[in-house]
């Protein structure tokens, strides 16, 4: 299988070589970590770092399951360390070794020892490596292929409101591109596991749940309702089943391991005008559409609305920015993402011609928000209508596949 540049995270992984800074990368199973580790090796040993220099381990082989005791792992990684060479330590999927924080701390201090590691969960940092740790790591938070990624897998980049059908459709996991060059039929087996893997692993075992048929109801539900306001009372009133003495507490402890294994994204709602953050009625969204399609089946694909607004969220955080449902008085912003430097507005609309009933007025409902906030900061419409670069009084109308792929 060629592998895809995941050109960005390189960059940042490149950025921090050599600097005393533990590099931790997170991300959903399959997204692509292991294969980053790969990519960065490859660059080192191009830059002339020998092969003796590179220490790799990945806890999901079975070869390695004696060193997940953190002991055995401290006592083999010591014994590897190479007297005034600088000894590169790649630990792929950490999580496995129990108390992995600190063999890592007592690693960290040997100043020829650069340290990259990776987890499927964010309960990696929610352990003592961050209090251990605390300011000498950052964090690489890894998603699924972009848009733009997923074209670079093929030689003919025409035909591109196909090529985004199937790239919604058929997920953007990065193996799902193999799979369906040789038989489409294949990828609902790969997210299957993906699927199943996650929910046991990764939620049920890690947070001791036991009722699984809750667990998936809950995380159906958050998928079928991606970019509509939501409140944990509406899912818990939505789930048959619970004990309703107690159903907002579990409902409540399943979302939070949903977003733990990032399977599910939340985005909370940040009120424009008042420049405070609010603690209700928050967003939810998929890590990977085509994931979406396999849980919930091709009904699904009728909420295109829906669907390129989780597109555009899942972007913007590639992107780097923070992103939250804006409120302006009683109207919503689609996205607010703010960065260290900038903040954008985004509207995201399938469509803003008046072609039929449904459509009428869309133009002016995405424009009345943007329109009343006073800033100078960047605003734009995101459509996937051709008539490109749109201007109204300052706020630009852009085709999302162009944005997605130039911008």
């Amino acid at each position: 299988m060629e592998r895809i540049k995941r050109k960005d995270y390189l960059s940042i992984l490149k950025n921090f070589k050599d600097q005393q800074i533990i590099k931790v990368i997170t991300g959903i199973r399959r997204c692509g970590k292991s294969t980053l580790l790969e990519l960065f090796q490859d660059y080192l040993k191009e830059s002339g770092v020998e092969d003796n220099q590179i220490i790799s381990i990945n806890f999901e082989n079975a070869d390695y399951e004696e060193l997940q005791d953190r002991k055995k792992l401290y006592e083999y990684l010591k014994s590897k360390l190479i007297k005034d060479k600088k000894i590169y330590i790649f630990l792929d999927e950490i999580q496995k070794v129990a108390e992995f924080e600190k063999t890592v701390d007592s690693l960290f201090i040997n100043k020829n020892v650069d340290i990259y590691i990776t987890g499927s969960n964010a309960w990696l940092l929610s352990s003592e490596l961050a209090t251990l740790l605390t300011g000498r790591y950052i964090e690489i938070k890894m998603l699924p292929l972009s848009f733009k990624e997923y074209l670079s897998a093929f030689e003919d980049k025409t035909d591109l409101s196909r090529k985004f059908r199937n790239y919604l459709r058929y997920s953007s996991f990065p193996q799902s591109i193999e799979l369906f060059k040789i038989n489409s039929e294949n990828i609902n087996l790969f997210l299957d596991g993906i699927y199943n893997t996650i929910l046991f692993k990764d939620v049920m075992q890690r947070k001791g749940i036991t009722d699984k048929n809750t667990l998936e109801r809950v995380t159906k539900y958050l998928y079928d309702n991606i970019g509509n306001r939501t409140s944990m009372k509406n899912v818990s009133d939505n789930i048959e089943g619970l004990e309703k003495n107690n159903s907002y507490n579990t409902v409540s402890t399943y979302v939070q391991a949903l977003i733990d294994s990032y399977i599910v994204y939340k985005s909370s709602r940040y009120d424009i005008k008042g420049k405070e953050f609010l603690k209700t009625q928050e967003k939810y969204y998929a890590v990977d559409i085509g994931l979406r399609y396999y849980m919930l089946g091709q009904g699904s694909g009728k909420d295109m609305g829906h669907i390129l607004e989780n597109v555009v969220y899942l972007e913007l955080l590639r992107r780097g920015y923070k992103v939250y449902i804006g409120k302006y008085d009683d109207l919503e912003v689609d996205f607010v993402a703010k960065n260290s430097e900038n903040t954008i507005y985004y509207q995201v609309a399938l469509t803003t011609r008046e072609s039929t009933d449904s459509n009428s007025g869309i133009l002016e409902k995405k424009l009345a928000p943007l329109r009343k906030i006073n800033d100078n900061y960047p605003k734009y419409i995101l459509t996937l209508d051709d008539d490109l670069d749109t201007d109204f009084d300052g706020i630009k109308k852009i085709n999302v596949l162009d944005w997605l792929i130039k911008y």
